[in-house]
């Protein structure tokens, strides 16, 4: 496996471009829920502008149809920013993972790079580092071809949005969510990602029923990354 340090793991105009294209099929199906969002925030009544600016600038699909949940006459800042937060609260783990190798990167190029990470690309990049490929073509090109076509979809929801009102009747909703299952079962398979993801799953369907709505998410993610921390350092 390549060190961190291996030459090759460099983000170059190639492996961008071969990112970009690795994650074009993935990229569409999130056009669809971009759709469904330009739908959903021009019956809220949001203006085109500043749903386009939403998603072009905050390009976060749950955090965004979170807020629409809140949208109202008179939106209160506060609950906002706690719901945003609580939501992308898993970047900080994506970060975490990704350290080893993007300390290595300039600073424009490491920060640039996670400015468009989603679940999709890091996931694939992630396994990338792991099975020692490089996996920044994957971060940064992937991420700008998720960030295009979900800025794509969201256009085509507030234009043509009455084509695909529901997209659980065509089982998009689901998409995502397999996709990052088999992510899961294709990475590495030891007796403590077993325990992590153990931990991360009951520990998320403990809470469920106790916490604010997803809320579960952030706890769970946070109980399994401290055990992949404890059993890491639990090593010899």
């Amino acid at each position: 496996m390549l060190s961190p340090e291996s030459p090759q793991h460099t983000l170059t105009a190639r492996s961008t471009w071969l990112g970009f294209q690795q994650l074009l099929p993935i990229s569409l199906f999130v056009a669809a829920f971009g759709t469904a969002f330009g739908l959903a925030a021009t019956q809220m009544g949001l203006s085109n502008n500043n749903i386009l600016l939403m998603s072009a600038f905050v390009f976060a699909g749950a955090s965004q149809f979170a807020v629409l949940e809140l949208w109202g006459a008179q939106v209160s800042i506060i609950p906002v920013l706690v719901t945003v937060f609580a939501i992308n609260a898993r970047h900080l783990l994506m970060g975490a993972t990704l350290y080893p190798w993007l300390k290595n990167l300039p600073p424009r190029q490491r920060y640039g790079s996670m400015l468009l990470v989603s679940d999709a690309n890091w996931a694939f990049a992630l396994q990338a580092f792991n099975q020692g490929r490089t996996g920044f073509g994957l971060l940064l090109g992937g991420g700008i071809a998720l960030w295009l076509f979900w800025s794509l979809g969201t256009w085509l929801g507030i234009y043509f949005g009455n084509v695909i009102t529901d997209p659980k009747v065509l089982g998009l909703d689901m998409v995502m969510g397999c996709f990052l299952i088999s992510m899961v079962i294709g990475g590495e398979k030891n007796l403590r990602m077993l325990i992590i993801w153990l931990v991360a799953g009951c520990t998320s369907l403990g809470v469920y029923y106790f916490l604010p709505e997803n809320t579960h998410v952030v706890v769970g993610a946070l109980a399994g990354g401290a055990t992949g921390v404890l059993l890491a350092e639990a090593r010899p």
